[in-house]
């Protein structure tokens, strides 16, 4: 295992907001007239007016690019309902605000499953935070019916639909339901000791 660790690039926050605001802009726009596979951080600068080597201070890759625009839209939900409906019912709205983020943009919804596997240590981190932000939004949709291992799983459920639909599998307008059946399902469960994590 090597020693030296790739350090991320630096937070986005302090840059100028609309030089940033227009890349991400752009970023869909390129999404809607090629494939994903054509998009790169050029013809996005290109696009939005700004020069790639300003681009590349802002953006390492095209799947940062995309990544952050995930991450700035999930920003953007408002927290889940906190009392309405049962917890399964709470979770499923939790997971499912998230899941159709991008459902109305195939390309930007498969670009986003693509680039979110990315080995990019930008993505890597908006991974994190990604997954940070979707279990606060679980933790809170669920208050006290939230407990490490049903997180964990819905985590997982949540996980494995969005797979599922980047591939092509399920449909991002049905994701809500089935999150919420899966979310019935976990919840309805009960947890046995297995003498902790392997």
């Amino acid at each position: 295992m090597s020693s030296t660790v790739e350090l991320p690039r630096r937070s986005l926050s302090g840059r100028p907001a609309d030089t940033v605001a227009r890349l991400l802009e752009s970023t869909v726009v390129e999404l809607r007239s090629r494939p994903a596979k054509g998009l790169t951080v050029r013809s996005v600068a290109r696009r939005a007016g700004v020069a790639p080597a300003t681009a590349y201070t802002y953006f390492s890759s095209r799947d940062h690019l995309v990544t952050e625009v995930f991450w700035q839209r999930l920003q953007q939900l408002p927290p889940p309902p906190a009392a309405d409906g049962t917890a399964a019912e709470r979770a499923g709205v939790a997971l499912g605000e998230v899941a159709t983020l991008v459902a109305g943009e195939p390309e930007l919804a498969a670009a986003c499953t693509q680039a979110m596997l990315a080995d990019d240590p930008e993505v890597r981190r908006l991974r994190d935070a990604i997954g940070a932000a979707i279990v606060a939004r679980l933790v809170s949709a669920l208050g006290e019916d939230a407990d490490e291992v049903r997180i964990r799983a819905l985590g997982l459920a949540f996980s494995g639909a969005m797979l599922q639909a980047g591939m092509g599998h399920l449909d991002y307008e049905d994701l809500p339901h089935q999150l919420s059946s899966a979310a019935s399902l976990i919840l309805a469960t009960p947890i046995h000791d297995h003498g902790g994590d392997r």
